[in-house]
C-alpha cells in the first residue's frame, strides 16, 4: 500500500515563501510520477505541478515562475517550493503518486497553505 504524507504548509503574508514536502513508502519510488494538486474551498481539486519519472516538469499557468516541483529518489521525496505567493494560492495541497499504468493513483491527507495578511 502507497502511502503519502505531506509536510510544510502554514500561514504566510502575500509575496512569501514555503516549501511543501512529500515523502512516499509502499513501493520502488523512483517509478512514480508525483504531482501536486490543491483544492480551494468550493472549488474543484487542480493540477498545481508534475514531475515524472523521468524528471520532466509541468505546471499550471498561473504559478509557472513562481513555484518549482523537484523530487530526490533518494529520499523518497517530491518537493513543492513556492515563491511569491498570492492569496489566491490559499487552498489545501495535496500530493499524488501515480505510475503509467495507474489513472488515478494514490494521494496524501493534505496539507494547509493560507495566504493572508
Amino acid at each position: 500500500q502507497v502511502q503519502l504524507v505531506e509536510s510544510g504548509g502554514g500561514l504566510v503574508q502575500p509575496g512569501g515563501s514555503l516549501r511543501l514536502s512529500c515523502v512516499a513508502s509502499g513501493r520502488r519510488f523512483s517509478i512514480n510520477h508525483m504531482a501536486w494538486y490543491r483544492q480551494a474551498p468550493g472549488k474543484g481539486r487542480e493540477l498545481v505541478a508534475l514531475i515524472t519519472n523521468k524528471f520532466s516538469t509541468n505546471y499550471a499557468d498561473s504559478v509557472k515562475g513562481r513555484f518549482t516541483i523537484s523530487r530526490d529518489n533518494d529520499k523518497n521525496t517530491v518537493y513543492l517550493q513556492m515563491n511569491s505567493l498570492k492569496p489566491e494560492d490559499t487552498a489545501v495541497y495535496y500530493c499524488n503518486s501515480r505510475t503509467s499504468l495507474e489513472v488515478y493513483g494514490y494521494w496524501g491527507q493534505g496539507t494547509q497553505v493560507t495566504v493572508s495578511s
